[in-house]
Parts: C-alpha cells; sequence; structure tokens
C-alpha cells in the first residue's frame, strides 16, 4: 500500500521540501519558500498544471508552513492531510548526542535547541518548521535527520583538536562535520555501482557550503567541516581552514570585535570576498571566461584547497578507489572538476575524460574517467531529500512494529 512522505530541509531563510510516495520513491510535488523573514517572499510548487509561482509575505516559517499544508490541498496534489503519514527534517546540528536518526520529540528539540550556537542561522529554523508542523499535523511522525549524524563513526584523533581538553569536556568542542545525508547518499549509491564490494571514497560535496569525507566500508572516518560549517574548504562566503592567528590580526588591524570578525569570515569571504565578484560560482566563472584575474586566482585557490584534502584523504584511506563530485558546484562546473583533478591526476594514476567531463553537468550522472584510470572519478546527483524518505519509512516501520 503506497503512502506519503514530506521531507522539509529549513534554512535560515528558505524552506525546501519533496513530497514522495512510498514505497516507489515517486516524487509527488515539490518546491520552495524564499526571502523568508522579509519583506516580500517569494514561493513556488510543482502541480500537475506546471510550476505555480506567488509572491507573498513570509513573517517566519511557520506561515511557510501553513502556506504549504494549504497548498496541498488547494492543487489536488493531496485529498486531505491525513494522506501524510511522516515528515523529516534535515537538520543541521545534532551534536555528538545523535548517531542516526531519530523521532523528533519535544525531548530531541530541546537537545537541538541547545546546539543553537554551532549553527545559529539553522537549527533555529529546524525547530520552527518542527514546531509548525506539530501544531497543523498533531497526529503525523515528525523524524529528525541529522547532518551530523553520518560523521560519528570518526575516530577521536580525527575529530579532537588540539586546545586544552578541558573546553571539550566542559563544551564539547570538537569536529561535527556538515552535508552528512548528502554524504551518505552518495556513499551508498558507489556500494551499488561496486555491486557491495568494499570501497574507499572521497566524496567532494561542493555547493555555496562545501565539505569533504573520506569514507572506508560505507563510513566516515574523516570530514573537513568543523565545529561549525566555517571550517574545511574556501566555500562561496566562507573561508575554510585558516591559520589562527589571522582571527586576531584582522580584529587588531581593523578594529573588528570576535562578532564582526567571525561574521566577516563566515559571510564575506571565501570565493566573495577573495574574487570581489560573487558568491555564485556561475558569476565567478563568467569573469573567468572573460580573462579577469581575479576570478582566476579564485579558481586557482579553490582547487587547491578541494585537491589537498583530497591528496590527504588518499593518503588517509590508505588510497583511493572512486573521487565523486556532488551538490551545485560539483555538479554543475567542469572547468573547476578539470582544475582539481589535473592538481592529483599524476599521484592519484587518474586517466580523466576530459570530453565527458565538459558534457556532465545540469544535474546529470557521469563517469569523468576511462579504463585505464586507477581511481574512477564520478559525477552523482545527491538527493538529500530521498535519503531523509528513507530514514523516516524505517523510524515509522519500527514504530508500527512495537
Amino acid at each position: 500500500m503506497s503512502e506519503l512522505v514530506l521531507a522539509i530541509n529549513s534554512g535560515s531563510s528558505s524552506l525546501k521540501f519533496k513530497l514522495f510516495e512510498v514505497p516507489s520513491e515517486k516524487v509527488i510535488t515539490s518546491g520552495l519558500f524564499e526571502r523568508i523573514t522579509q519583506k516580500e517572499g517569494g514561493f513556488r510548487i510543482k502541480t500537475e498544471a506546471g510550476e505555480v509561482r506567488r509572491t507573498l509575505a513570509l513573517p517566519n516559517h511557520e506561515v511557510a508552513v501553513n502556506v504549504l499544508t494549504k497548498a496541498l490541498i488547494e492543487f489536488n496534489i493531496v485529498k486531505s492531510l491525513d494522506e501524510i503519514k511522516a515528515i523529516g527534517h534535515r537538520v543541521v546540528q545534532g551534536g555528538k548526542h545523535y548517531f542516526d536518526s531519530v523521532e523528533f520529540t519535544d525531548e530531541v528539540a530541546a537537545v537541538v535547541r541547545k546546539l543553537i550556537p554551532f549553527a545559529p542561522l539553522h537549527n533555529p529554523a529546524h525547530l520552527t518548521g518542527y514546531e509548525a508542523f506539530k501544531k497543523i499535523l498533531p497526529n503525523v511522525l515528525n523524524v529528525a535527520v541529522f547532518d551530523t549524524a553520518y560523521h560519528q563513526t570518526m575516530a577521536p584523533e580525527d575529530y579532537l583538536y588540539p586546545i586544552p581538553y578541558e573546553y571539550y569536556e566542559k563544551y564539547d568542542i570538537r569536529r561535527y562535520g556538515a552535508h552528512g545525508t548528502s554524504h551518505k547518499f552518495i556513499a551508498e549509491e558507489i556500494t551499488k555501482i561496486n555491486k557491495g564490494k568494499p570501497c574507499n571514497l572521497i566524496v567532494c560535496h561542493l555547493g555555496n557550503g562545501a565539505s569533504i569525507t573520506a569514507v572506508k566500508d560505507g563510513k566516515c572516518v574523516a570530514t573537513s567541516m568543523g565545529l561549525t560549517p566555517l571550517g574545511g574548504i574556501m566555500m562561496g562566503t566562507r573561508t575554510g581552514d585558516l591559520d589562527p592567528s589571522v582571527f586576531y590580526f584582522v580584529s587588531q588591524l581593523d578594529g573588528k570585535s570576535a562578532t564582526e570578525v567571525y561574521d566577516l569570515f563566515n559571510k564575506k569571504s571565501g570565493m566573495l570576498g577573495f574574487s570581489g565578484i560573487s558568491s555564485d560560482v556561475r558569476d565567478v566563472e563568467n569573469a573567468f571566461l572573460q580573462g579577469n584575474e581575479r576570478a582566476d586566482l579564485t579558481f586557482k585557490l579553490y582547487s587547491r584547497r578541494v585537491a589537498d584534502y583530497i591528496g590527504q584523504y588518499h593518503v588517509r584511506l590508505g588510497g583511493t578507489d572512486a573521487i565523486v563530485f556532488t551538490a551545485g558546484i560539483g555538479e554543475n562546473a567542469p572547468i573547476l572538476r578539470k582544475q582539481i583533478i589535473d592538481q592529483v591526476k599524476d599521484a592519484l594514476q587518474i586517466d580523466f575524460d576530459e570530453e565527458q567531463n565538459r558534457l556532465t553537468r545540469g544535474g546529470i550522472y557521469g563517469l569523468l574517467t576511462t579504463k585505464q584510470s586507477k581511481v574512477k572519478v564520478y559525477v552523482i546527483p545527491t538527493d538529500e531529500e530521498l535519503m531523509i524518505v528513507r530514514d523516516c519509512v524505517r523510524i515509522l516501520k519500527a514504530k508500527r512494529q512495537q
């Protein structure tokens, strides 16, 4: 018997959704709320007649949830909201507390609330989404799917920092990582491709936010993002890893407070700050193609940071069977993929198919290496919403068996 499960991804000013029919995993509808909390918000939803777009006031996520549930009825996507049996919520930060997705209860919400300092833009939005759905659909199972859960298999020497140990004991300051749902999805896809055989894998989730994960036998052994999403490789507006003294000198030389420097490193650095053009790789790419020197240097810096992590994780894994590019940049930026692979192909004995690389974009699957290549390089579109739904189905089944 088919049922409906809703996947929700609440960002600081957005809410993405996909409604799935299970067990077929067919997408019934999907859409997005954007510019939440701004004077004029946007809403789009796919219907049988095509995509509907509306401009409306969205003062908070609760209003967006109310609009969504009414739209599902209005556009005859569901006859009754009772058809929805579970709602899965992406939660960026679950700290050290969760190794897997769990039923989203008020007790879980209290833990997510305590972790707001580690994800100040995201965790509050996740909580608002959970509370809004609980109010409208009180009898539906809610599931929390944590970005950090997949990375909980790291060893202490991989997640601890060389600072006084008391800061870990008192405040849980350690590496948590992010994008775990995406990394797990890619690991499972590669396992299917390999017909279940063990694999040493490096997953490059490259979007406006980006992280790289080393995967051994399906489990994370190391990941680039740190305590917060600021760590790791260079991103759209984030610095990635830095010499910690840079923070001190920027603060001293510019007379900025710690909060101001933290904001600068999170929101005004990365591609945006370094290029002086944009945080959007498409804009930087256009400038690069027109011969802009800063855009050229931005791409060189970005590709070098990613290549360095690939090299590090190749050693950490004791060799690599496959590298996967995924997410917005990973799936759609052949120029950057080539620049990254060019820096590691000799060491890893990669025979790169440049024509296949050029053709692989727009959310399609591609194998970018020849049969002679010692390491396979793939582009695999990620599907975090599908992973959320699969966890919902698993937890729903377990509850029914209790």
